[in-house]
């Protein structure tokens, strides 16, 4: 069986603006970050809190709206999927970055 699944569901704020370009074939590709805390406590009752940062992009008429309507600190629903990319730098270092690549955006906040 060949078949997989990768899909992604977030709910967080926008941490700063969204960045829109386009390519050079001008289709538009919008990024961004979306914060997520979370807590817990240890065995002990200590109470923990951290956040968890995920790197957001979208395509196309997603990413103008993203660009138009999304601002820091917006509380948005995210579905969409997960890619792994990578690239060499210019002295030979592999970097790579996981990203949601968004297919479907609520704005769960209005703008303020």
């Amino acid at each position: 069986m060949n078949k997989g699944l990768n899909k992604v569901m977030i709910i967080g704020r926008v941490d700063g603006e969204p960045e829109v370009r386009h390519t050079p074939s001008g289709r538009p590709v919008a990024s961004f970050s979306i914060a997520i805390p979370r807590t817990w406590k240890s065995a002990d009752g200590e109470r923990f809190e951290e956040t968890d940062w995920f790197n957001v992009v979208a395509w196309g008429s997603l990413a103008e709206l993203c660009g138009k309507r999304l601002a820091n600190g917006q509380q948005v629903y995210v579905e969409g999927r997960l890619q792994t990319r990578g690239w060499e730098d210019g002295d030979g270092r592999k970097h790579f970055r996981t990203e949601v690549v968004a297919h479907e955006l609520i704005a769960l906040s209005p703008l303020e």
